[in-house]
């Protein structure tokens, strides 16, 4: 019996994405991103189906372009990335489609499903192998105890609860 190659593929940084989408105050929408991650994927086929996914970001590396914003996420009201300095995700299936997966924020783990585009393999002018994937979803930020909550004088919640994903990622053959 013959056992199938696995084949390790590591996030290209440089060529990658990992943000987040939170309405404000109802009205409009704000963008973060993680600028510190690592992310690793390990498949036995070239249409990745089956493949295991792993991500980890560190929290503090949380950046929505306003400083006073930033640290505040960075607080007990939010992140505590003291005490919680990654999240992470591990994949548990992925049809090609929808990637199902572990989900841990602040020492609390929710199974999530995410919606996949795979994009494709190309070889870069380098020579290096590379895989696409264009990955979003939606998470309630109150199941990992990112309850921080506020309304405005007219009644408006200051943050969603719902929190968008968009994750524009690229990996690279090992």
């Amino acid at each position: 019996m013959e056992t199938a190659v696995k084949t390790n593929w590591n996030i290209d940084n440089a060529h990658s994405e990992i943000a987040f989408k939170v309405k404000h105050m109802m009205i409009s929408t704000v963008t973060g991103y993680f600028e510190d991650y690592s992310a690793s994927v390990e498949t036995e086929n070239e249409d990745f189906k089956g493949a295991s996914f792993s991500f980890t970001a560190q929290t503090d590396s949380i950046n929505t372009k306003n400083s006073d914003r930033d640290a505040h996420l960075k607080s007990d009201d939010f992140f505590n990335v003291e005490a919680y300095p990654e999240l992470k995700f591990e994949s548990k299936s992925f049809d090609g489609s929808t990637l199902v997966g572990d989900l841990t924020i602040k020492n609390i783990t929710k199974e999530v499903s995410l919606d996949v585009d795979f994009n494709g393999v190309a070889v870069d002018p380098y020579g290096q192998t590379k895989a696409g994937f264009d990955i979003s979803g939606a998470i309630n930020r109150k199941d990992f105890d990112l309850t921080w909550s506020a309304v405005t004088e007219a009644g408006k919640i200051v943050v969603s609860d719902t929190v968008k994903l968009q994750l524009n990622v690229q990996f690279v053959k090992a």
